[in-house]
């Protein structure tokens, strides 16, 4: 990313401060950029993190109604997907909730009449395929999309930056933005009751590429004072200790011994103690998202560097005793029910038992550098890539070389594979084949009594499952193979909760008053509010989340400076 060589900083008097250059953070930046403010943007990386974890992600997007929707008949609306929301969010405590609810209504309504056409301005755009992501499977009035709205980016998350971080460099070329690299901050100043800067250290120089773990060696200080500060710091992700601190065992069970990490290390939530020690209202720090479906990356970027694998409905799930999981922890339906199958089980992993055709088919992988071709924006890898013969060149990459995966070509052998990297208790061979027989012979008709087979005849009537979603066949079935099994991880990603703010991302102090001078954005102010998600997410809504509640704080910013 080219940029104009920076001036000094020290006589640089800002409107605002940005802490942390993530996605959310440039938002912000480049709404005040616009309204022709000064904004200094300090960010404890190098450069080279420019857009933070926003880059690594796949770049789906939560969109309600739109003309891809409409295109592939889907009929959606506000009010369907505000159901959906709001059955999903569960939202159960008056006072940490009430702001997240607010925000949910209003992100809805940002997602149906306003997200598709400012991300269009700017330049950007979706494959045509909606994904149907995190289905539920319960009541209508429960969790999950009752439709398909993920909306992936052409250029996955590298493009979603791209059309924010392009006019932020035009305006630090044309002295509106000046960004403190390797600028940590320890401490909001508070002076007045309200927020007037910050101080920090100054890092030692790194240059290490975006995404590897950095050095933490200080040498220097810095303080810096504007009439508002953003804190756009991101959430929890990769800090375990505090994962384990505000885990909710009573909800999901007892947090698991081994995770792996699906966000970079600098992911580590030192703003959101820094933020309430300063007089911020922290709410809802025990709701998270985490994914089930987590692989040890053969080639790893950042520590314990964990890849999702994004399935189809057909792998068939067990936990770590050969238990087939119940209805609805099928693939893709419901993160937190089976989060809570898993580790009810005193184990923290369980297992895909697919075959060829299945993984050729429906396995797909979380990240931009995961799918080269839509990152790259390049039609015809695309279409060869998708349409090839055999499995995505990704997938059969972590087929062959990872420590997750075993692949043989009789049951007897792959259990044998599975026990060898298993965690915990040893598998049955006989156990497994007769749920999976059991299984496999509800595929002789079109109708079923196995909820699972039901859900997948129920997606293939939709065009884009019917793309992506294998016909039910029977696992077992030698023309289907090789077997496979995957040991899935628990992997670390998103804190839920946050700073509370209002709908101009001010934060919020504990007695519910405005707390002057103090905005948040994105993940560090739970997408918004403390916490517009609730206890669960629809996907495709963090990203969203860190646009809409980085463009409020900019705006509200905007409107209230000179």
């Amino acid at each position: 990313m080219s940029s104009t060589v920076p001036e000094p900083i020290e006589d640089f008097i800002p409107d605002a401060i940005v802490v942390g250059a993530g996605l959310a953070g440039l938002v912000a930046t480049h709404e005040l950029v616009l309204a022709g403010r000064k904004v200094l943007v300090l960010d404890q990386e190098n450069r080279a993190n420019l857009g933070g974890q926003a880059f690594w992600s796949l770049g789906g997007l939560f969109v309600v109604d739109s003309p891809e929707q409409r295109r592939l008949g889907v009929k959606d609306s506000y009010e369907l997907a505000l159901q959906d929301w709001l059955g999903s969010a569960g939202f159960d405590r008056e006072d940490e909730d009430r702001m997240g609810r607010e925000w949910a209504k209003a992100y809805v309504r940002f997602a149906t009449d306003e997200k598709r056409d400012y991300l269009h301005a700017l330049g950007l755009r979706f494959t045509p395929l909606v994904g149907w992501a995190e289905r539920g499977g319960a009541l209508a009035g429960g969790h999950g999309n009752s439709v398909p709205r993920f909306h992936l980016t052409w250029g996955t998350g590298p493009e979603v930056l791209r059309v924010f971080l392009e006019p932020v460099l035009r305006g630090e070329a044309k002295g509106l933005v000046r960004f403190a690299f390797r600028h940590r901050v320890d401490e909001l100043i508070v002076e007045g009751g309200a927020v007037t800067g910050v101080t920090g250290s100054v890092l030692a120089d790194s240059d290490t590429d975006r995404g590897q773990a950095s050095n933490r060696d200080v040498v220097g200080e810095f303080t810096f004072r504007a009439p508002a500060v953003i804190v756009s710091s991101g959430g929890i992700g990769h800090a375990h200790d505090l994962i384990r601190r505000n885990w909710p065992t009573e909800r999901l069970g007892p947090c698991p011994e081994t995770m792996i990490s699906g966000v970079p290390a600098y992911v580590d939530g030192r703003m959101l103690g820094i933020s309430e020690q300063a007089g911020a209202a922290l709410v809802n720090r025990d709701r998270m998202w985490h994914y089930t479906e987590g692989i040890n990356n053969w080639d790893p970027i950042w520590p314990d560097h964990a890849i999702r694998i994004i399935p189809g409905p057909s792998s068939l799930w067990f936990d770590a005793n050969g238990k087939r999981l119940p209805a609805p922890c099928f693939p893709g339906f419901d993160t937190n029910e089976t989060m809570r199958q898993i580790l009810s089980t005193g184990y923290d992993y369980s297992w895909f038992v697919l075959n060829q055709s299945i993984i050729e088919k429906e396995f797909a992988l979380s990240g931009s550098e995961q799918n080269p071709d839509i990152t790259g924006k390049d039609l015809k890898f695309t279409v060869r890539s998708r349409l090839a013969k055999g499995a995505p060149g990704p997938v059969e990459a972590f087929k062959q070389h990872g420590v997750d995966f075993v692949v043989a070509d009789s049951l007897a052998e792959l259990v044998d594979g599975m026990n060898e990297i298993a965690r915990g208790p040893k598998l049955d061979v006989a156990t497994l084949e007769q749920q999976i027989v059991a299984r496999d012979r509800e595929t002789t008709n079109s109708y079923s009594k196995d909820a699972q087979v039901t859900a997948i005849n129920n997606a293939r009537k939709f065009v884009g499952d019917k793309i992506r979603v294998v016909k039910p066949h029977r696992v077992l079935d030698p023309a289907h193979g090789p077997l496979i099994a995957v040991r899935l991880n628990v992997l670390t990603r998103k804190t839920l909760g946050g700073l509370q703010t209002d709908l101009d991302s001010q934060v919020l102090r504990p007695d519910g008053s405005v707390f002057p001078g103090l905005y948040a954005a994105g993940e560090v102010a739970g997408f918004g509010g403390g916490g517009v998600h609730g206890y669960n997410a629809l996907e495709g809504t963090f990203l969203g989340g860190c646009i809409f509640s980085g463009r409020a704080a900019g705006r509200a910013i905007a409107r209230r400076t000179s």
